[in-house]
């Protein structure tokens, strides 16, 4: 079993910045990918950035080039700045473990985009 701790989220003017973080709770052997997942309500979840063990980043076409997502591989973390914030980007954000079998989600932090 893995925990996933995620901090970072708040409230933030339309073009300002934040930055999420997440830690698992242990080290992962197996190849894995980490990464975020957001939210809004009578939507699907949907893909914001992941990166895999091998350093292999994808993410969603609404958050290139305003998105980052990097990761410490030895702290177990995983780390998504969020700059040129926009209205639409206000959701829940998951952080996400998934390696073999195994899917892992966070509890969720709210961002919210408002003037």
């Amino acid at each position: 079993q893995v925990q996933l701790v995620e901090s970072g989220g708040g409230l933030v003017q339309p073009g300002g910045s934040l930055r999420l973080s997440c830690a698992a709770s242990r080290s992962i052997f197996s190849r894995n990918t980490m990464g975020w997942y957001r939210q809004v309500p009578g939507k699907e979840r949907e893909l914001v950035a992941e990166v895999t063990s091998s350093g292999i980043t994808n993410s969603g076409d609404s958050v290139k080039g305003r998105f980052t997502i990097s990761r410490d591989y030895a702290k177990n973390t995983v780390t998504l700045q969020m700059n040129s914030l926009k209205f639409e980007d206000t959701a829940v954000y998951y952080c996400n473990l998934r390696y073999d079998r195994a899917n892992y989600w966070g509890q969720g932090t709210q961002v919210t985009v408002s003037s």
